[in-house]
């Protein structure tokens, strides 16, 4: 496992050995994320394994077990989803059907212009 960043860094969004179970089943065990601004973060895995769970904890929506969200190095973990500066939109799992995978993951990124390349 790799060590958590040091203290003295700087994130917008530190997501801090985050655990969440559902009565026996432990959907998130340990979790450690760290986004800086303009870095572009995407969550993919099977149906199950805790994408949703996640986004939910880092919006208020759920609370964690144990761990912490901090954001611009203030911990938002015990405000309510009305007092955190986050937003949430969810998805509609038909957003694009007539596009493939790979075109409704690339739909985001041309509507802003991203580079190609990038």
């Amino acid at each position: 496992m790799d060590p958590l960043p040091s203290s003295s860094q700087n994130f917008d969004l530190d997501i801090r050995n985050v655990h969440k179970s559902f009565g026996k089943k432990v959907v998130l065990n340990g979790i450690n994320v760290f986004i800086k601004d303009g870095e572009f973060v995407t969550l993919l895995g099977p149906s199950g394994c805790g994408k949703t769970t996640l986004l939910r904890i880092i919006a208020g929506f759920e609370k964690a077990d144990e761990g912490e969200v901090v954001l611009s190095g203030k911990v938002i973990s015990n405000r309510s989803p009305s007092k955190r500066p986050i937003n949430t939109v969810f998805q509609s799992y038909a957003l694009f059907p007539h596009l493939n995978i790979f075109n409704n993951i690339a739909f985001g990124l041309k509507s802003h212009k991203v580079p190609k390349d990038e």
